[in-house]
């Protein structure tokens, strides 16, 4: 569901993503996206150990591993990005560094126009909506949520300075250089978060008519 931002921009320059983990989405973009420089900020070194173990690409002239704070590396970057991917949950949940609103003004700004985040949040969290609000005051009403199929999480899309209304609905497909397995495996989560699309355009269009 993460990788949605594919319908949005299919070929981002460059990626930066908060918390490494089982490095699934790391080892996808390094995988399925060839021209994308790929940069991954884990803070537990412990996680960064077992990257052998996970199959995690060694470091290259496109893809790195560095430990540092997230929150302290989005807020200190001189590296602007297309996208940035935050999944930084430890084993007592979502820290606060990574939900404050400090943190998604400071992502907003180390963002290139148009560039996106990419949060994932627990709909049970006591303070979802609290986190959701913060993300919407830093981008405005450019922020798209949709469900994963399992109702546990909502992964939620915020684009700098251009608002999702503005993107055509034709635009939106399978990028065309995925292969026919990555392209099955998404297919079901970009078909969801295109329907979220499209609800998020017809309202509005009713709140502006």
């Amino acid at each position: 569901m993460m990788m949605g931002f594919l319908l949005f921009m299919a070929e981002p320059q460059n990626i930066t993503m908060i918390g490494l983990g089982g490095g699934s989405l790391a080892k996808f973009c390094y995988r399925h996206l060839p021209q994308t420089r790929i940069l991954v900020v884990e803070i537990n070194p412990h996680v960064i150990a077992l990257r052998d173990e996970f199959h995690i690409p060694s470091d290259d002239d496109r893809f790195s591993v560095v430990r540092a704070d997230g929150a302290q590396y989005v807020r200190t970057s001189a590296s602007a990005c297309d996208i940035l991917m935050v999944d930084g949950y430890d084993s007592e949940g979502l820290p606060q560094s990574l939900c404050s609103q400090r943190f998604y003004d400071d992502g907003c700004a180390l963002l290139r126009p148009g560039g996106i985040m990419v949060v994932n949040l627990q709909y049970s969290h006591e303070h979802y909506a609290i986190h959701l609000d913060r993300i919407r005051r830093s981008f405005g009403d450019s922020v798209l949520v949709a469900g994963d199929k399992d109702g546990c999480n909502s992964i939620v899309f915020a684009r700098k300075g251009l608002g999702f209304e503005q993107i055509r609905q034709s635009a939106m497909r399978l990028p065309q250089h995925l292969d026919a397995a990555a392209a099955t495996a998404l297919l079901p989560a970009l078909t969801q978060i295109a329907a979220a699309s499209r609800l998020f355009k017809q309202q509005g269009e009713s709140a502006g008519g």
